[in-house]
């Protein structure tokens, strides 16, 4: 059964990784999609094709915008709307991160960080829900956060910081539309064969590094993450809101207590 028949979706950041992987995924769940892309344009049209392979007879759209600005993603709904007429479901999937020492951070770099992870996640909800409330519709909104959200990243503040932020985003936004109908949601990754890991994924003595913390034993894929959003979006989860869903492994589980060095015994 397809979960997402009819559905009409717009996922930003989804010309690569997590993004990609959850707009082929809504498309085999029978969802329009529409794909949001920064940059790459032709790296955006290749998932287009992907999607409307595996949703033939769906609508899909590209379309750019920095979702850090509001112009540019009020201009983005309205492309998104002429096209689809109406929008089920927001998946706020947009995310960049700087590693630095947080005593060196540039605070150009900062806000570049929190504008695209947690402003413009911002945006794109509230934008998101005025057309909810302008039809009088359910909508769902799942937020792509991390296990940073509660997890510290030392050289990673302003992410970390965005993250914990997207947190409280969720929760604050799911209580204040709960009973108009709207489910806000986040799903919490953690070590994900991605395009932005490559570093240490092709390092085999980093990857066992990364590998060696997670209780799994292994990283997860994009695909696995992908299906978490199909469930949250979809109303398999209709009584779910205001929940962050951590796909990590067991990340968040304090993996050092797997040995009780904390017990004397």
């Amino acid at each position: 059964m397809k979960r997402l028949l009819g559905k009409n979706a717009l996922i930003t950041g989804a010309s690569s990784g997590i993004g990609e992987a959850i707009a082929i995924r809504f498309a085999q769940e029978g969802a329009n999609v529409a794909i949001n892309y920064n940059s790459g344009a032709d790296r955006a049209e290749a998932v287009r094709a992907k999607v409307a392979q595996e949703n033939k007879q769906g609508k899909h759209l590209t379309v750019k915008a920095n979702v850090a600005d509001e112009q540019q993603v009020k201009e983005m709904f309205a492309t998104v709307l002429k096209q689809f007429g109406t929008l089920d479901i927001l998946i706020n999937n947009s995310g960049i991160q700087k590693p630095t020492a947080s005593d060196e951070v540039d605070m150009a770099d900062f806000d570049r960080v929190i504008g695209v992870n947690l402003r413009g996640s911002f945006l794109c909800a509230r934008e998101a829900i005025r057309h909810f409330l302008s039809r009088n519709a359910k909508g769902s909104i799942v937020n792509n956060s991390s296990v940073h959200e509660i997890i510290p990243k030392p050289k990673y503040a302003p992410y970390s910081i965005s993250k914990g932020g997207l947190e409280n985003m969720t929760r604050t936004l799911a209580l204040e539309y709960a009973d108009r109908n709207i489910r806000v949601n986040s799903v919490g990754p953690g070590a994900i064969v991605t395009p932005i890991n490559m570093a240490w994924i092709n390092d085999p003595k980093a990857k066992a590094e990364v590998e060696s913390h997670i209780p799994m034993g292994r990283a997860g894929t994009a695909e696995e993450i992908a299906a978490v959003f199909a469930f949250l979006a979809s109303d398999d989860a209709s009584y779910i809101t205001g929940q962050t869903l951590f796909a990590c492994g067991g990340l968040t589980l304090y993996p050092e207590f797997r040995v009780a060095w904390s017990s004397g015994e």
